[in-house]
């Protein structure tokens, strides 16, 4: 039984390598960038600094 992807890959942008992920478990965004051998993620915030949540449909 193959195990479900908890991330989904939802925007993708060439320039640095720059993507938004969502958690199919709580609905949280991320944002992660790569450049070369270095990466960075981070949750991705509102302009009230919450951060942006995609509803999940089950």
């Amino acid at each position: 039984m193959a195990k479900e992807k908890r991330f989904e890959k939802v925007y993708s942008q060439e320039l640095g390598s720059i993507s938004i992920l969502v958690d199919k478990e709580t609905g949280i965004n991320y944002l992660f960038c790569q450049s070369g051998y270095a990466g960075g993620l981070t949750p991705l915030l509102d302009r009230d600094g919450k951060p942006v949540v995609t509803p999940i449909v089950n």
